[in-house]
């Protein structure tokens, strides 16, 4: 992808920005202090998986500020790819599948999706507004559980499908792009 591109990108989610952060109200979060240039971030993510980024988060993950892309690549296969807001150094690479059915989450999974959903709101109470079905880098099917909760702040809860653990819970800040 050449320069003018990804700069194009990286305007267009920034002015898009604004409306997606307010559209439930004005906000009293503090947004993360980010230390690189989000196009920089959005050249690390399509080096690593070349395709169309679908979908842009801002999370903050163990104190650290990161923006995790959807990219759909010209395969058709969907990933996951969280970049440092502070050191534009790709963070983790996941593979989105379309459900728990799927041949590489099925073959590990022995916690149910309704069982996640569960155990994610015991942590967080609210309304489950998301879910994905992810692949980790070592082959582990997590879900990914996005909840809403009465403060109206979104986290993002990762549930293990083999062990049911709670292996990520971060707060979401903002995401521009489907849902």
């Amino acid at each position: 992808m050449n320069n003018a591109l990804i700069r194009a990108a990286a305007l267009a989610a920034v002015l898009a920005w604004p409306f997606a952060a307010s559209s439930a109200g004005p906000s009293k979060t503090q947004f993360p202090k980010t230390k690189v240039p989000l196009e920089r971030c959005v050249a690390a993510a399509l080096e690593v998986r070349a395709g169309t980024i679908v979908k842009m988060e801002m999370k903050m993950e163990r104190g650290e500020p990161v923006y995790e892309f959807d990219i759909e690549s010209p395969d058709g296969r969907a990933w996951d790819i969280e970049c440092s807001a502070r050191t534009g150094k790709i963070v983790e690479v996941e593979e989105e599948v379309e459900s728990p059915s799927a041949p590489a989450f099925a073959a590990k999974m022995k916690v149910s999706e309704a069982e996640a959903r569960e155990i994610a709101l015991k942590r967080h109470a609210g309304e489950i507004v998301e879910i994905e079905y992810e692949i980790e880098s070592d082959g582990t099917p997590v879900y990914e559980i996005d909840i809403l909760t009465a403060e109206g702040r979104e986290r993002k809860v990762e549930v293990s499908a083999v062990t049911g653990e709670i292996v990520e819970d971060n707060e979401e800040f903002y995401q521009i792009g489907k849902e």
